[in-house]
């Protein structure tokens, strides 16, 4: 189900996960979010970024190369990627909220004009820092029997490194983080992560071996990122399923691991 507004969200949500963009939950999340709702829990995606550029936004050469990527004309791109977005939810059984934010690349593209840029660290003034801590402090104050979860920040996109700061400050132990995927896979990134954070966190993996398929097919929906997400796409399900297995949990086979804050 489609949220509009937040007036719609109420206290029935057992899980809240904090998107950055449109296939964030999916990638990282999706075998939790669909294990969580074969057990009766309600899960609600809160995807930041995913507002479109104004018409007459002046895009940098950096946007329209991801247009180009995608395969969208700039005014089609957020409307179709919003509609894979909503095919992949559906395969994971959780309702959706959209902030309607923009995405980096358009909402500073003076400054995130490239990958340097991108993956580097968020300009003290990026007004999506403010945007997201007033939204989850809202969630929080509609949800507070919910657990919310938000990327960890591992590969260092500014958006991702933004939300994750947020929720720090907003939604204080009841947060737990989550490792961006494919980012992760990357040799020594969440080690890295994890040295520029300086927190300590205790892992918690669990069992997805009943809804890997789910979250595999869920991914699958977002056509569009593939490309860029994996380089060799028809991979993607292998890929996918070699790092849920390097992440065994103790009962199974396939797991997805988030992290605690060690609060002793």
């Amino acid at each position: 189900m489609q949220l509009e507004d937040l007036r719609q969200i109420h206290g029935g949500y057992d899980h809240v996960y904090l998107s950055p963009h449109l296939d964030d939950a999916a990638l990282c999340c999706g075998g939790a979010i669909a294990r969580h709702a074969n057990a009766g829990a309600r899960v609600l995606v809160v995807t930041l970024c995913t507002a479109a550029p104004s018409p007459d936004a002046s895009l940098s050469r950096f946007a329209k190369d991801h247009h180009i990527m995608w395969g969208f004309a700039a005014e089609q791109a957020m409307a179709e990627r919003r509609r894979e977005d909503d095919l992949a939810l559906a395969r994971l059984d959780a309702d959706t909220y959209r902030a309607d934010l923009l995405d980096a690349i358009y909402r500073m593209p003076e400054v995130y004009l490239d990958n340097d840029a991108l993956f580097g660290t968020p300009v003290p003034h990026d007004p999506l820092l403010y945007s997201a801590r007033q939204l989850i402090a809202a969630l929080r104050s509609r949800l507070p029997g919910a657990t919310f979860y938000a990327p960890l920040g591992v590969g260092s996109h500014v958006d991702h490194q933004i939300v994750y700061a947020a929720t720090r400050a907003e939604a204080g132990t009841v947060a737990a983080f989550y490792e961006d995927f494919p980012y992760v896979l990357q040799q020594g990134a969440l080690e890295q992560r994890m040295r520029a954070l300086g927190q300590r966190f205790v892992a918690s993996t669990i069992a997805i071996d009943a809804t890997l398929t789910r979250k595999i097919d869920a991914i699958g929906a977002y056509a569009s990122q593939l490309d860029s997400l994996f380089m060799e796409p028809a991979a993607m399900a292998r890929i996918v399923s070699e790092y849920a297995e390097n992440l065994r949990p103790e009962i199974g086979t396939y797991g997805e691991r988030v992290w605690l804050r060690d609060v002793q």
